[in-house]
């Protein structure tokens, strides 16, 4: 398994979390954790309750790597090696749009979406994130569309990657739970410095992107596998 695909993943995650049309989610999930009640909830309820909308996602993106790794590894060898072609031309593409040299307004568009309340709050907060996969997958369609063609390319890794991009997006709002006080201030803060994340990132995908395409995945792990070589002797 190329631990190369699995950074990137999380990575993908993470970026996706300061995406434009997530970080205004932001106040709603603090007010969400927070309760309509008079009672202040403890920071670790906030934190449990952060920890189930993270579940309600990832068990939606873990799914589909499933679904993908179950019908990608049944695909005849020649049919393999062309999805990656195609797979790597997405992974450009995906990357190209993350550093603004292109425009996809369809990625932009904001989502809204709303979770019925049920008499467990553990699992209304796992809904919310079921919710929140589902709703706004456009808004963080780059990053998790790079994710997906890679996991395409790699049929064995597919539930492994997904998996990992769901805790780069995943850990950012656990942190957020926990440190509730401090969270808007800091994203308030730091807004306009997250593009800079985003472009890193997306160039990041272009060179994927042409390995992929070359097949030339490899040569990374090639390489650390030379550099190991060279600091032992």
């Amino acid at each position: 398994m190329s631990s190369v695909s699995i950074y990137v993943a999380f990575i993908g995650g993470v970026v996706s979390f300061f995406a434009p049309c997530v970080l205004p989610i932001i106040p709603g999930f603090l007010a969400y954790l927070a309760g309509a009640g008079t009672k202040t909830p403890s920071r670790k309820e906030m934190v449990i309750n952060s920890i189930f909308f993270v579940l309600g996602f990832s068990i939606l993106f873990a799914l589909l790597g499933v679904l993908l790794n179950t019908v990608l590894l049944h695909v005849a060898p020649t049919v393999q090696s062309w999805l990656a072609r195609i797979g790597g031309l997405f992974i450009i593409f995906f990357g190209l749009y993350l550093v603004r040299l292109i425009k996809v307004p369809f990625l932009e568009r904001d989502h809204k979406f709303s979770v019925h309340t049920f008499s467990s709050r553990y699992v209304t907060s796992m809904l919310f994130g079921a919710a929140f996969a589902a709703g706004w997958t456009p808004c963080v369609g780059a990053a998790l569309g790079a994710i997906l063609s890679l996991a395409v390319t790699q049929p064995g890794q597919s539930f492994a990657l997904l998996l990992a991009y769901s805790l780069g997006l995943g850990i950012p709002f656990i942190v957020v739970g926990f440190f509730a006080a401090q969270a808007q201030v800091f994203i308030n803060k730091y807004a306009s410095k997250f593009e800079i994340l985003s472009i890193i990132f997306g160039a990041i995908l272009i060179l994927l992107g042409i390995l992929v395409f070359t097949q030339s995945l490899s040569l990374i792990a090639n390489w650390g596998v030379l550099n190991s070589i060279l600091l032992q002797s």
